[in-house]
């Protein structure tokens, strides 16, 4: 009995021999290898949420939106105009929706000219990007009744208004031009337009 106890605790002893020679050698080993290469930073723990993926490239959308918005302001100046013009006592346009009392009223000044567009000794082209960008402000404003004033044509060579039949034209390509009439006297007479744009949904 005394032998065999003897044998385990020898076999015990050089189990333990053996597990401290081999931890030495892996921290002799440890050791050399950080004298090798220098200090080591741990791997991150791969429980750690994942880096983000690259995002993808940005879609030009405001560009895109802003040059849908360009094709939907040109105004042409070939467009046809005189066969959309009502005649009584002075031309004026309306849309098919809208009746001729309410050109009486711009012509009477029913409504309060909430703005003007002065485009009055400008060449062709300001003046056109002025008026669609007075418009497109005027829309935004939820104003309804504006002033256009084109010019009565003194300064052109000819005497002739040239922005006149132009403004007229314009005006009629904009949707949200609900009709327009020459302006009474006090308000610019043949030099001018009165305005009407449409409203808001639920305004006035």
């Amino acid at each position: 009995m005394q032998r065999a106890i003897a044998e385990l605790r020898a076999e015990a002893e050089r189990r333990e021999a053996e597990a401290r020679a081999r931890a030495e050698a892996a921290d002799r080993e440890r050791r050399a290898f950080e004298l090798a290469v220098g200090p080591v930073t741990p791997l991150p723990d791969p429980n750690l949420a994942r880096p983000k993926r690259p995002r993808p490239e940005p879609l030009p959308r405001q560009r895109e939106a802003d040059e849908k918005r360009v094709m939907q302001e040109a105004l042409s100046d070939d467009f046809d105009v005189e066969n959309l013009l009502e005649t009584d006592d002075g031309l004026f346009f309306r849309r098919p929706e809208v009746g001729l009392d309410v050109v009486h009223k711009l012509r009477r000044g029913h409504w309060a000219i909430q703005a003007q567009c002065d485009l009055h000794g400008l060449q062709r082209d300001p003046a056109r990007e002025r008026l669609a960008g007075f418009l497109r402000d005027a829309r935004r404003a939820g104003l309804r009744c504006v002033r256009v004033i084109h010019g009565k044509g003194h300064g052109s060579p000819g005497r002739e208004p040239v922005l006149k039949g132009k403004v007229r034209s314009w005006l009629v390509q904009k949707q949200e031009v609900m009709a327009f009439a020459q302006a009474s006297a006090a308000e610019g007479g043949h030099g001018a337009l009165v305005v009407l744009l449409k409203g808001e949904p639920g305004g006035r």
